[in-house]
């Protein structure tokens, strides 16, 4: 292994598991969270694929000294990392796991490089999350900035009414409880910068670029990714598969693993 791609593991908390030749499944964290949050699906892989975690920087184990401003101010610097990684890595064939704003990270890393991805799947993506004409993105401008502002003047208390209406299992508090832990554990400042970035970014016009087989996982009753949005992902990019799930909310990978694993499963079989 070079001296780079030690660098870049250790910058990134990559862990490596699995099939050691295998083929590799890259799982990417969404907002606030880290790899943490795929310890329920990704183990189902091991036995096949060369499985790879790591933390987007800013959050997890990664080296917060690592952050720059500037090239995170747009979701193209987090896809620069996923890139690194796979060159670093030297990974090809990669089956790219992405769930919410790492869904969008994961297209822009395939339009650029596609020839190292061999599917992308995409766990409640958005390519925008506010309302525009006759696109519904679940927010209007007025409501992203109510968050922001919310966000903005006391993170933890926004944390804390969120994370129940994202996880959206009333009857599961310890699932918006381990949300919000998640949340309070990212530092504040890099929080709220990557939140303004998630929110306010716009990626509808990169869809029809990618040329990579690609399986959209919409979950049922998701206030950050509704159904609409699952459906215009679909129709607006080429060689997608559309899969409704009956979980409820936007983090299936920890409210129903089993169902995740197993749609993940099928269309991988049938790829």
């Amino acid at each position: 292994m070079t001296e780079r791609a030690r660098e870049t593991i250790r910058r990134h908390a990559v862990e490596i598991g699995g099939v050691p030749d295998g083929q590799p499944m890259m799982f990417a964290h969404g907002y606030g969270c880290d790899q943490n949050m795929w310890r329920l699906v990704a183990p189902a892989f091991a036995g096949q694929y060369r499985v790879v975690l790591f933390d987007h920087i800013g959050v997890g184990r990664s080296d917060l000294r690592a952050y720059d401003p500037t090239k995170y101010a747009t979701l193209d610097g987090y896809a620069d990392d996923v890139l690194t990684i796979v060159d670093d890595l030297d990974l090809h064939d990669v089956v790219f796991v992405g769930h919410s704003v790492s869904a969008m990270i994961g297209v822009l890393a395939a339009i650029r490089e596609p020839a190292r991805f061999a599917d992308l799947v995409l766990v409640g993506p958005s390519p925008s999350y506010i309302d525009d004409g006759d696109y519904i993105g679940g927010f209007s401008r007025a409501d992203i900035d109510d968050m922001m502002h919310a966000l903005d003047s006391n993170y933890l208390g926004w944390s804390s009414v969120i994370a129940p209406m994202i996880m959206a299992n009333p009857q599961r508090p310890e699932l918006s409880q381990e949300l919000v832990r998640s949340f309070c554990a990212t530092d504040p400042a890099i929080a709220k910068k990557f939140a303004h970035v998630t929110f306010l970014s716009d990626n509808r016009g990169d869809l029809a670029s990618v040329r990579t087989p690609s399986l959209i996982m919409q979950c049922t009753d998701d206030i950050i990714a509704p159904r609409a949005v699952g459906e215009y992902v679909h129709d607006h990019m080429p060689g997608s598969t559309l899969v409704v799930l009956n979980a409820t909310g936007h983090c299936p990978n920890l409210s129903a693993p089993e169902e995740t694993i197993d749609v993940m499963t099928t269309y991988l079989s049938r790829r």
